[in-house]
């Protein structure tokens, strides 16, 4: 178990630089299998998911190295098996195994996925879309057991909703599949463009990421040449802007996209926040009164669901009520009775998140239920008066890299625990 201590009421300054995306990280870490040779993979963040992820490479006899931020993995000796139910059950990523071997070996044996507990995920999506590739998909003893044995061949998908993972999970099977495989309704999140590049600098066919409808052209064989750079993480962007604009004395945050951020920028504005937005940098200046705002969580280029939590901080000091509704995950709301314990006004109603101002937060104990939660106790725990201590803290350190380091060297007064 492991701790995060946080003396608040300290301003924060300076430069901080986002790692890569974790959403990419944990479906490129998977799809890497699908080569035929080494594949490299450079700006991975340092988080836990990833060595999780490791360790289930491992058990295919897939070798793995990770130093600095480069991520070597050599699936050339691969050996196909049933991946182990502890550590599936240890991150949800962990189902794009799925269609990553079901892609390569037309057959997966994957225990449920697990990770955070935010509500309701069914994966009815990612079995229908194997189901219409020619898989067949059973349930065997806790178990997902997909066959294919007359090999995988090419469908035209509708997905009923719009489903980030579903739609990762059928590009991996699909890639190598006979014919063409037409996703529509697919999700467009940067991550699946970022997901679509890899492969198809290995020598896939994938035409249309980032639209509504992917279309992908199967292949005999995929072969990576040269390394490939993940993109910025926007999730870990946007909590240090909110961190920034909360606490913050001048604050620069450096290595994002930008345009991948649009929609919580403009909320930011909205409230009131000043920023200098450049195309690979935002400076937020020192915030003098921030006014509430109405927040709607959407399919990407929406707002995003992981930043409502990361943003629910930032609420608390503006005028007004604010009000937040997640139409992604409405169940996402673990983080209210944390914040509870610190003096803020927070409810939840009717699938509605209120907020009121909260003039001032006080240190607490507290529980980091999952990850963005955990983010959203940080930047609770950094504007509070007193020390914070987080509990769960492995919570947070699966989804920010390098999160202790880059606060310390913002000014934080932040330190991790680790207990038997």
């Amino acid at each position: 178990m492991q701790k995060i201590v946080i003396n608040g009421g300290k301003k924060i300054s300076g430069e901080v630089s986002i790692g890569g995306a974790k959403n990419s990280t944990v479906a490129l870490i998977p799809a890497a299998i699908l080569s035929d040779s080494k594949v490299v993979l450079d700006c991975v963040p340092r988080i836990r998911d990833v060595y999780n992820l490791m360790d289930i490479l491992s058990d295919m006899n897939v070798q793995s190295e990770f130093r600095e931020d480069i991520l070597t993995i050599d699936p050339t000796e691969m050996e196909f098996g049933p991946l182990p139910d502890d550590k599936v059950t240890s991150l949800r990523a962990s189902y794009y195994f799925m269609g990553a071997l079901l892609g390569k070996f037309n057959k997966a044996i994957v225990g449920l996925p697990g990770g955070d507990d935010i509500g309701p995920r069914p994966i009815d999506q990612h079995i229908k879309g194997f189901e219409a590739l020619g898989a067949t998909v059973e349930n065997k003893n806790g178990n997902i057991v997909i066959e294919a044995k007359d090999g995988l061949h090419g469908a035209k998908i509708f997905l009923d909703m719009v489903s980030v993972g579903a739609t990762i999970n059928i590009i991996l099977a699909a890639v190598r599949a006979k014919g063409v495989t037409v996703i529509e309704n697919a999700a467009k999140e940067p991550e699946i463009i970022d997901l679509a590049t890899f492969l198809n600098n290995m020598g896939a066919q994938i035409r249309g990421a980032g639209t509504e409808t992917i279309r992908i052209l199967g292949v005999d064989q995929l072969n990576s040449h040269n390394s490939h750079t993940i993109i910025p993480d926007r999730i870990e962007a946007g909590t240090y802007l909110a961190m920034a604009a909360a606490v913050g004395d001048g604050v620069l945050v450096k290595n994002i996209i930008a345009e991948h951020l649009d929609a919580y920028i403009a909320k930011l504005e909205e409230m009131g926040v000043p920023l200098d937005v450049h195309e690979d940098s935002i400076y937020v200046h020192p915030v003098e009164r921030l006014n509430s705002v109405r927040i709607k969580t959407m399919p990407y280029p929406g707002f995003a669901t992981d930043l409502q939590q990361p943003i629910t901080p930032l609420l608390l000091k503006a005028e007004g009520q604010g009000i937040i509704s997640d139409t992604i995950y409405p169940k996402r709301i673990r983080h209210i009775p944390q914040l509870v314990k610190m003096g803020a006004e927070i409810t939840n109603e009717n699938d509605l998140i209120i907020v009121g101002k909260s003039n001032q937060l006080q240190g607490a104990t507290v529980t980091a239920d999952e990850i963005r939660a955990g983010a959203c106790l940080v930047t609770a725990g950094l504007m509070a008066q007193g020390q914070t201590v987080i509990e769960n803290a492995e919570n947070v350190m699966r989804g920010y890299d390098r999160v202790i380091w880059k606060l310390r060297n913002l000014g934080a007064d932040v330190s991790l625990i680790d207990e038997d």
